[in-house]
């Protein structure tokens, strides 16, 4: 089971303003910003399980780590899980009103399974993310 996801990339300013209006239309909020004088940003939702209330599982880190490796993470495949078809929709419009480019629009992929309403959109840093509903609403 997932905990929590980080990636790094070029411009956190911009990564804001990018999944900051992508990411509400799931639930989300920017719930972290900054951390021991680093950039960073963690977006979140709500969960009574938290002893905070919220879970924050998503987080970007402006540049490369001081241990080595690439300047940011690109060509990953990022998927949340949508409440309805209708947040599906709304993560694709805003994504794309955002600067991402279309990698697929909502809809039913019944390669996958008979409810499976999915977007594809390819984020600033090139990463394949997704919204996808798993039920018929």
């Amino acid at each position: 089971m997932l905990d929590h996801m980080t990636f790094r990339v070029r411009d956190i300013q911009r990564c804001k303003a990018f999944y900051e209006p992508v990411l509400k239309q799931l639930g989300y909020r920017l719930a972290f910003e900054g951390f021991h004088g680093s950039n960073i940003l963690g977006f979140g939702y709500p969960d009574i399980h938290q002893p905070s209330g919220e879970k924050i599982d998503t987080w970007f880190v402006d540049g490369p780590s001081p241990y080595g490796g690439v300047d940011a993470t690109a060509g990953c495949h990022l998927c949340w899980q949508a409440p309805n078809r209708a947040a599906v929709d709304a993560f694709y419009s805003a994504a794309i009103q955002s600067g991402a480019t279309d990698n697929g629009g909502p809809g039913l992929r019944p390669h996958y399974h008979p409810n499976y309403y999915g977007a594809f959109v390819i984020d600033l840093e090139g990463n394949n993310i997704e919204a996808v509903c798993h039920t018929s609403e």
